[in-house]
């Protein structure tokens, strides 16, 4: 799928408006609804393939891939398959039972670790991710998003030493006349 039908697609599957409360706290007149995006195998599927892309690009000596829990693992999943990389995920919190862990998956300390994330507003779940793959030894310094919301996130993740690279940026996504069929 090319890039413009792939930023129709999301625009079309995903973007809602009205009034908003974002994860941030932030307030907003549209919304960008993941799990409209990550839940559809048609734009899931060249979503993997963009993101296995842009790994590559911007992260060529990634061993593995990680996503965040819950929005981003269906990405980093989709990803893997593309790349053939294999992938962790990193949960919020350490689980209270069986192993206790923050990160399911396999991996070495050392290695180097592409995060794919969903939409970034301000960073906050993808540095929570980052300290997360940091504390269990694991190299981090690209971030892969689907849509970079352009409200302080790319700034909040330089400063923890982290690139943020975008598929695509809100305003983009936001410039698409809607679609009248849907």
């Amino acid at each position: 799928m090319e890039r413009a039908e792939l930023a129709r697609a999301l625009r079309d599957s995903a973007y809602l408006e009205g009034d908003f409360v974002l994860r941030s706290g932030r307030r907003s007149k549209y919304y960008l609804d993941k799990y409209r995006f990550e839940t559809r195998p048609d734009v899931l599927a060249p979503l993997g393939a963009a993101l296995a892309e842009a790994a590559k690009e911007h992260e060529p000596e990634a061993d593995r891939l990680a996503g965040p829990e819950l929005g981003a693992v269906a990405l980093a999943a989709a990803a893997s398959l593309e790349s053939g990389l294999p992938f962790l995920i990193v949960r919020k919190a350490a689980k209270e039972y069986g192993t206790a862990n923050q990160l399911e998956g396999v991996y070495e300390e050392g290695e180097c670790v592409c995060l794919i994330e969903d939409v970034v507003t301000s960073g906050g779940a993808a540095i929570a991710a980052v300290e997360a793959l940091r504390k269990a030894g694991l190299r981090v310094s690209n971030a892969i998003c689907v849509v970079d919301r352009e409200e302080g996130g790319v700034d909040e993740l330089a400063r923890h030493a982290v690139r943020l690279r975008p598929l695509f940026r809100a305003s983009e996504l936001v410039e698409i006349p809607a679609n009248p069929h849907g």
